[in-house]
């Protein structure tokens, strides 16, 4: 690590005469001295390129070995897997702490632009160069992208159990918990509206259709076992050391790892990144842990929930109460104060309303629970809620099989150890303030994911943050994630997607002189034969007048709206404007197409009912 500049390199113990060797061989005394080396230079002696490059580390004080191709038996070979391994076939070929930085023109444009010196401070005096606290898709990400980038890298997983005793494996909440078993248990509610649609179709059948739970959630959870075992070979073949271990740290750098059960190990890493996610919030009341259940219990709730209070009026708490009405279940929400808070409040509404008007969803308006008291046992039993109003004095009752909590998430940064390194985290919510590279304000700790404060809680924004993250720390890249324009869908029985701004945070930005919304009803063709609702799907989007009428936000609601939000926020990251949305020809007939036919503004307070097809 000490050696002056131009120290020339060996790939075979010196003073011996080393017979030719294998591609297998010869490829691993190459990664070898790649791997052992602080600054390794694959050149030619009369190569003036390479010339400059050793010029350069030695004018920076830093010593390098230098492999001279044309002077050693097997340089032939060498530079072929090189060629192999970095996609590179010139000289000089330059790796820094392990990292492939290139040739000459980007040696010297790293060393411009800093990331030069930052590869060459890289400490190798840790176990690891990396070490990921949280397996969920963030961190996966994130530990992954830096084993490419040849790091040594350690990620660190471990659920402990809901108080309903619910644990599951690698992957994170998404896989598990979220994304995954929701979308398909709301693809199940679907299936049955299809089934009755099918009837005007022709579709003649005699029995009544039934739904079985047990078998729904046993192939689910096949599934979702599937993707853990995928993520644990993933991290495998990439050489990432995984532990089912309670990450905590104990000092600078170093981690306390306290197994399944109970043995620990401790760890230390160059780099930390956090990604541990956030866990379901509790009521605080009587009764809630003993007898309530939250997301992390219902996607593998061994049997059917019966009637259903689920209390909270967050998108989580929607999309659970949609697809269990769907299924045929008897469902009621109880709603604090007003549904989806942070989206648009006019798809809010439009959101409940088709599930109270149309989906059989009741809702218990401004009342929130005070205790939870188990009047039977069983699978499931019966309980008995009493809430209060948050309006008066007022105090209700009702008999439940199943209460389901989905009031909010807290981040799970308050057991740790932060407190032990310095870390800061907001006291109220445990997120985590960071810069715009990811970095909290102890240098060598990062964090991503559901914990960042003031961030997109969305498994995507987490992947894309872990993998650029990973390639600012250990390759040549500047990019930084945007969390501007992250479109996201509520999959609600009545599918609700957006990008960009709200309504009201649009006025609150641009001014509502100077925004203008261009709004419109529709009815899928689908709908038609099978005697759907008329005038509940819905298209708008709201212009910024003041910049060509850019498309600041996009709403939808209707079927398949993630498929559609999807396209549209590509567009909307090229800076999508109305003329451009004129322009373009509609494919006929889609639901997408109502977004290139739009014409009735909100100012004018037209009708803005469908006409013909």
């Amino acid at each position: 690590m000490s050696s002056p500049p131009g120290r020339r390199a060996r790939l075979s113990s010196p003073g011996t005469s080393r017979p030719p060797e294998g591609r297998e061989e010869l490829r691993r005394r190459v990664l070898a001295l790649i791997e052992s080396s602080r600054v390794v230079i694959f050149s030619k002696s009369y190569c003036p390129h390479s010339a400059r490059v050793k010029d350069l580390f030695s004018s920076l004080g830093v010593g390098c070995n230098v492999l001279e191709l044309d002077q050693v038996d097997d340089g032939a070979g060498v530079q072929e897997v090189l060629s192999e391994i970095t996609n590179q076939k010139t000289v000089p070929n330059i790796f820094v702490n392990k990292v492939h930085v290139g040739g000459c023109d980007r040696t010297f444009q790293a060393h411009q632009s800093g990331l030069l010196q930052k590869l060459l401070k890289e400490d190798s005096a840790y176990e690891y160069d990396l070490i990921v606290i949280g397996g969920g898709s963030g961190g996966l990400a994130c530990a992954k992208e830096a084993a490419i980038l040849g790091k040594k890298v350690m990620v660190l997983d471990f659920v402990v159990p809901s108080p309903q005793g619910t644990s599951w494996g690698l992957g994170g909440t998404c896989v598990n918990v979220g994304c995954i078993p929701k979308k398909l248990m709301h693809q199940a509610a679907l299936l049955g509206q299809a089934l009755q649609d099918s009837r005007k179709f022709g579709w003649e059948y005699n029995q009544q259709a039934r739904h079985n739970w047990e078998t729904m959630v046993d192939a689910i959870q096949s599934h979702i076992r599937s993707l853990n075992w995928g993520s644990r070979l993933s991290l495998r073949e990439k050489a990432v050391t995984y532990l089912n271990a309670l990450g905590e740290f104990v000092e600078h750098h170093k981690i306390k790892a306290t197994h399944r059960k109970g043995q620990e190990t401790c760890h230390t890493a160059a780099k930390f990144v956090i990604a541990t996610g956030q866990r379901p919030r509790y009521l605080g009341i009587q009764g809630d842990k003993e007898y309530c259940i939250t997301s992390d219990d219902l996607f593998s709730l061994r049997y059917c929930p019966g009637k259903t209070l689920v209390v909270g009026a967050s998108y989580v708490a929607l999309e659970c109460a949609g697809f269990l009405a769907g299924l045929g279940l008897d469902v009621t929400v109880m709603v604090r104060s007003i549904v989806l808070r942070g989206f648009d409040q006019e798809m809010a509404k439009k959101v409940s309303s088709y599930m109270e008007q149309r989906h059989g969803v009741k809702f218990l308006r401004k009342f929130v629970p005070v205790m939870v008291q188990q009047l039977e046992k069983g699978s499931p039993g019966k309980l008995k809620v009493v809430a209060k109003s948050t309006d008066g004095p007022e105090t209700i009752d009702g008999i439940y099989n199943t209460v389901l909590l989905a009031i909010g998430r807290d981040s799970c940064t308050r057991k740790i150890g932060l407190e032990k390194i310095g870390v800061k985290i907001n006291d109220k919510n445990g997120k985590i303030p960071v810069n715009d590279m990811e970095q909290t304000n102890v240098s060598y700790v990062y964090a991503i994911g559901d914990i960042l404060e003031g961030k997109p809680e969305l498994t995507p924004v987490a992947i894309r943050a872990g993998k650029l993250l990973a390639r600012r720390l250990f390759g040549a890249s500047l990019e930084k994630c945007d969390y501007i324009n992250v479109p996201t869908t509520v999959f609600t029985p009545l599918e609700y997607g957006c990008c960009g701004l709200s309504e009201e945070k649009a006025i609150e930005v641009y001014k509502k002189e100077n925004l203008e919304v261009y709004h419109s009803f529709f009815c899928p063709l689908e709908w038609t034969v099978a005697g759907r609702e008329n005038n509940v799907c819905y298209a708008k989007i709201i212009c910024n007048k003041l910049d060509h009428d850019r498309v600041v936000g996009f709403h939808v609601l209707g079927p398949n709206a993630g498929e559609m939000t999807q396209g549209f926020a590509v567009a909307m990251k090229c800076r999508l404007t109305k003329r451009l949305l004129d322009e373009t020809v509609g494919i006929h007939p889609t639901c997408g197409e109502v977004f290139t036919t739009l014409a009735i503004t909100k100012s004018s307070g037209l009708d803005i009912t469908p006409k013909g097809c």
